[in-house]
């Protein structure tokens, strides 16, 4: 389902936005706190078929270009986890706030989610802090609960997670 916001067009993933995934999932810096490196060019192909059947993925469009994407996994029943990346390019200008605002109330108000968190890396300070702009609250920070990557030797890399949430409550009352 598509979503318009003041600047921005939500709507699925299609197969032919490998380019524009390519263009900010192949940056290093973008993708420093995700779960996978870099990725090149096919991959990306790949990744834009994959979300194109996903429905877990919106696509972010500003003047017909993929600049970023929203994630809403189910956690549980009326649970989800939200979580964005976007092209460097766009980052700071509001976006992803802008993005999110509109992913979430449509989680609580046409979904009837109770809950929905974020994961955050708290080295990721614009994601977190971003957490906070949308009202989440910091429940908690997990204490190397997960690992991505491994050191030379093959040892997991642990790292901490913030964990933020917001009940639908909350949200509707804002």
């Amino acid at each position: 389902m598509a979503m318009r916001t003041e600047r921005l067009l939500l709507r699925p993933f299609a197969a032919g936005d490998a380019d524009d995934l390519y263009a900010y999932l192949s940056d290093p810096e973008v993708v420093k706190f995700e779960p996978y490196a870099p990725l090149g060019r096919q991959q990306c192909v790949q990744e834009a078929a994959g979300r194109a059947e996903n429905p877990g993925f919106t696509a972010v469009v500003l003047d017909g270009r993929v600049i970023g994407n929203i994630w809403l996994g189910q956690e549980g029943e009326d649970t989800y986890d939200v979580g964005w990346v976007f092209n460097r390019a766009y980052q700071g200008k509001g976006y992803a706030a802008e993005a999110a605002r509109a992913v979430l109330d449509d989680a609580f108000r046409r979904r009837g989610a109770h809950r929905v968190i974020a994961q955050v890396d708290p080295l990721n300070t614009p994601s977190w802090r971003l957490c906070e702009r949308l009202g989440m609250r910091r429940e908690g920070r997990l204490k190397k609960n997960v690992f991505f990557k491994r050191d030379g030797d093959g040892n997991p890399i642990w790292k901490d997670t913030y964990l933020y949430a917001i009940l639908a409550e909350e949200w509707l009352a804002r």
